[in-house]
């Protein structure tokens, strides 16, 4: 015959629950910090996102015949949904989601919508930004990446 289990405690039930919450919110807040199996690092997601801005820029005042701006703040990058894609033979993501940013010398901060590729190098330890250059009529989409720093 089993002996006997004690009655739980209140204090001991609440503890249990707690624990099973934490167990259960734990791979949630992970998601949340940037470590979904094979999103990029939070830095690389800001450096692609300034990178980006800085080549749309550039072509604007290039188009313009103007000077292009200072280096923009990025901050605050929120992925909300994420793919995994081929960009020409290489692994890469497309990701969406939203991000606060503001140009060289300006006090306003926008919170702007952002879809990104971005290319994993061969070890998974670089990336690049990939921005479609259109494809050919009836070939595939074709890519132009720059490189982005390593995270670290």
């Amino acid at each position: 015959m089993l002996p006997a289990l004690p009655t739980p405690t209140p204090l001991r039930r609440a503890l249990a629950a707690l624990a099973l919450v934490l167990v259960l919110a734990l791979p949630v807040g992970l998601s949340g910090c940037g470590l979904l199996r094979g999103q990029p690092p939070q830095r690389v997601l800001l450096d692609a996102l300034a990178l980006q801005i800085q080549l749309t820029q550039g072509a604007i005042a290039r188009a313009l015949e103007l000077e292009a701006a200072g280096l923009p703040q990025v901050s605050r990058v929120r992925v909300e949904e994420q793919e995994p894609v081929r960009i020409g033979a290489a692994k890469g993501l497309h990701l969406r989601g939203r991000f606060d940013w503001r140009l060289a010398g300006d006090p306003i901060r926008v919170d702007s919508p952002f879809e990104l590729w971005l290319e994993q190098g061969q070890r998974g330890e670089s990336w690049r930004l990939a921005l479609p250059s259109g494809p050919s009529p009836g070939a595939e989409q074709t890519w132009t990446t720059h490189p982005l720093p390593l995270p670290g």
